[in-house]
């Protein structure tokens, strides 16, 4: 066999620490769940073109732990530490059942028990409900939002020191952010929720993407956080962390770069808002699809973080900003001037500009 297809030492190993994690859970009693997150589609206007993507995870959990697909509110108000959104055993390869209208579709996850499939659905614009079982497990939930075929407009936003403050420049105060902190104590960028609200005013039916290397086992936990901010409501474009089938560890910018490209291939016409810090490399990924695919960014917006947020930031470039003519950027520390700046580029409507008021 040739080298490049054989699969790497590093996924072998997960994948049996997966099964005898799964084959031990079975023994105490515990039963294959869905864990559903939001996915999003677009709608065929009755010519069976349509479409949504739906997104869950499979894991081994007890009876009763999760109720539709969620932890149970009092799980919740007491609060959740990070690191356990990653302690539940993964159901691997899990076959779920996927019922939509009186549609039904069998769709396997993947060697990490993520599900994340496209299936055919002539669904109307607008939010919907997909039921998700495995195993004849009790319903989930999953809500998924078709997208319009007349849509041009669309906002995509990093999560990680964009909308939440994380730290990722510094790695110790991120592993502590991410694993040790209870889920009420994390802390919203200032003004970023309000400011996405100031752009969305006046606008219906656009799409919204929040794009991360984060792993899908802090899915709901970031949903949870997005609802209690006031942040829009909208999909989660997450990973999964661990070896892949050709090396020890995923590239998050690999992750970035294809969901953006396979969001200008699903949606040609939208122009998307994209919105992210420069913590990371948010600045050349998105230049990089700018270039790429210009017809499909109306602008970039780079928060700025401050001194105490990050020793590696990599600050304002204008290399890059020069890299792609014809598409405007925004350099700002926080979301009011994030959108002083973008009401100068006409691209908050004039509802919104006429309130006055400054984010907070």
């Amino acid at each position: 066999m040739p080298a490049k297809n054989r699969t790497h030492f590093a996924s072998k190993l997960e994948d049996g620490f997966h099964a005898w994690r799964e084959r031990r859970a079975r023994e105490r009693g515990l039963a294959a769940t869905v864990v559903p997150f939001k996915g999003y589609g677009r709608a065929g206007g009755g010519s069976g073109s349509g479409w949504v993507r739906l997104l869950a995870r499979v894991v081994m959990a007890r009876e009763g732990a999760f109720e539709d697909g969620h932890l149970h509110s009092k799980v919740i108000s007491d609060g959740v530490r990070g690191w356990r959104n990653f302690i539940s055993p993964a159901a691997p390869y899990a076959e779920v059942v996927a019922r939509i209208g009186d549609r039904e579709y069998r769709i396997d996850a993947d060697r990490g028990g993520v599900l994340d499939a496209r299936v055919p659905a002539d669904l109307p614009p607008g939010w919907h409900t997909v039921t998700l079982t495995c195993e004849g497990s009790a319903p989930a939930s999953a809500k998924v939002f078709v997208v319009a075929e007349d849509a041009r407009f669309g906002l995509l936003s990093d999560i990680d020191d964009t909308v939440v403050v994380t730290a990722l420049p510094r790695p110790l105060l991120a592993a502590w952010n991410t694993f040790v902190l209870d889920e009420h104590a994390r802390v919203a960028t200032a003004g970023m929720a309000v400011m996405m609200e100031r752009v969305l005013r006046g606008r219906s039916g656009v799409p919204v993407l929040y794009l991360s290397t984060g792993s899908w086992n802090v899915a709901q936990t970031l949903t949870r956080f997005l609802n209690r901010n006031l942040y829009p409501e909208g999909s989660l474009l997450l990973t999964d962390w661990g070896p892949t089938e050709v090396g020890w560890f995923r590239s998050g910018m690999k992750h970035k770069v294809d969901q953006l490209r396979r969001l200008a291939v699903e949606f040609p016409d939208i122009q998307w808002l994209l919105i992210g810090d420069d913590g990371q490399h948010d600045p050349e990924i998105y230049a990089e699809f700018a270039r790429r695919y210009p017809q499909n960014v109306c602008a970039i917006v780079i928060r700025q973080l401050t001194p105490s947020e990050a020793v590696l930031a990599g600050g304002r470039s204008q290399g890059i900003m020069a890299s792609t003519p014809g598409v405007p950027w925004v350099y700002a520390t926080d979301g009011a001037q994030i959108v002083a700046e973008l009401g100068r580029l006409g691209l908050v409507p004039e509802t919104a500009e006429r309130d006055g008021g400054d984010p907070e």
